[in-house]
């Protein structure tokens, strides 16, 4: 009885998150995005800004993951600009982007690369139409426990650049 009742609970928390991801894929498309989940296997790591628009320099932060869709590694490059906890110009990786190490459970959104081998634009759209070149992405950490938490690459604080 006891052991089939930790069957049951383990059953029905393993089906809440399948119904979680399924949910997150369903809003990735609907957002124009690729969906990827997976484990962090290197990173982060920064790498300074090759473009500057109005004095903003534009720097990114680079993971690589191995997705549980197909197990291949991807790399991910996050723009720092859309970090929460973003310091403009700064020469060091945000915070909440940091926290990305190695054996971290991610799920992203965005745009693969051309060559299938990464994938980018894992950030806010700044609120215009999503398109497959240009989605609604994000970034989201998943706990332990397999709660999805908020995305990362959501400030809008600079979406003006590109206005």
């Amino acid at each position: 009885m006891k052991k089939t009742l930790l069957s049951l609970v383990s059953l029905l928390l393993l089906s809440q998150g399948a119904c979680a991801y399924a949910s997150e894929q369903s809003t990735c498309t609907t957002n124009k995005g690729a969906f990827l989940t997976g484990t962090v296997t290197s990173g982060p790591k920064f790498q300074s800004a090759s473009q500057t628009i109005d004095g903003i320099k534009l720097s990114h932060t680079i993971i690589y993951m191995k997705a549980d869709q197909d197990g291949r590694s991807y790399q991910v490059a996050m723009d720092n600009v859309y970090a929460v906890d973003y310091v403009q110009n700064s020469t060091s990786i945000p915070a909440s982007l940091a926290a990305l190490k190695s054996g971290t459970r991610v799920e992203v959104c965005g745009e693969k690369y051309s060559d299938g081998t990464g994938i980018h634009w894992v950030h806010s759209n700044c609120g215009d139409v999503p398109k497959t070149t240009a989605p609604n992405g994000w970034v989201k950490q998943i706990s332990t426990s397999g709660t999805i938490g908020t995305n990362l690459e959501r400030s809008q604080a600079y979406c003006y650049l590109w206005n």
